[in-house]
């Protein structure tokens, strides 16, 4: 249907793009909770899309076994550096893993029900899209984040 480089293409499009904001905010606001009910702070929100994609392409799809806290993720805080490190590794991960990938074949595993995937039986084709779904609503969500962020930050 599309290439392996037009996926990454837009998955790290993604990835780059909630990078650069969570870089451009620093170590302070990137951890930083906007007054928003059930907001979470951009580097939490980065975290926890580094380990949807790690476990929906690496164990799911390639079959590694991906040790996850899924609740965690959303409580994840920090320096950015070693979060943007973070997010190098798992993007050179998923590209291996995209192109060891067999779109129509069965996923290596099945999601616990808590990790509110699709609520079907997936193929590797379709883990990989859900990798990107998340990515991309998530990059929208971390815009709003950041303005809301931004809006009220002091100097």
């Amino acid at each position: 249907m599309i290439t392996e480089d037009d996926y990454l293409y837009y998955v790290d499009r993604a990835l780059d793009g909630m990078a650069a904001i969570v870089a451009g905010l620093g170590d302070r606001l990137a951890n930083t909770r906007p007054p928003l009910p059930g907001a979470n702070t951009p580097y939490a929100l980065l975290t926890h899309c580094l380990g949807v994609t790690s476990y929906w392409a690496g164990e799911l799809v390639a079959g590694r076994e991906v040790a996850r806290d899924r609740d965690g993720e959303f409580a994840g805080a920090g320096p950015v550096g070693p979060l943007l490190e973070d997010v190098a590794a798992v993007r050179a991960r998923l590209a291996a893993d995209v192109r060891a990938a067999v779109p129509a074949a069965g996923l290596r595993g099945t999601p616990p029900p808590s990790f509110l995937g699709p609520d079907r039986e997936l193929t590797q084709g379709a883990a990989l899209l859900h990798v990107y779904e998340e990515l991309a609503q998530h990059h929208g969500q971390m815009q709003i984040l950041r303005d809301a962020i931004l809006a009220g930050a002091t100097p």
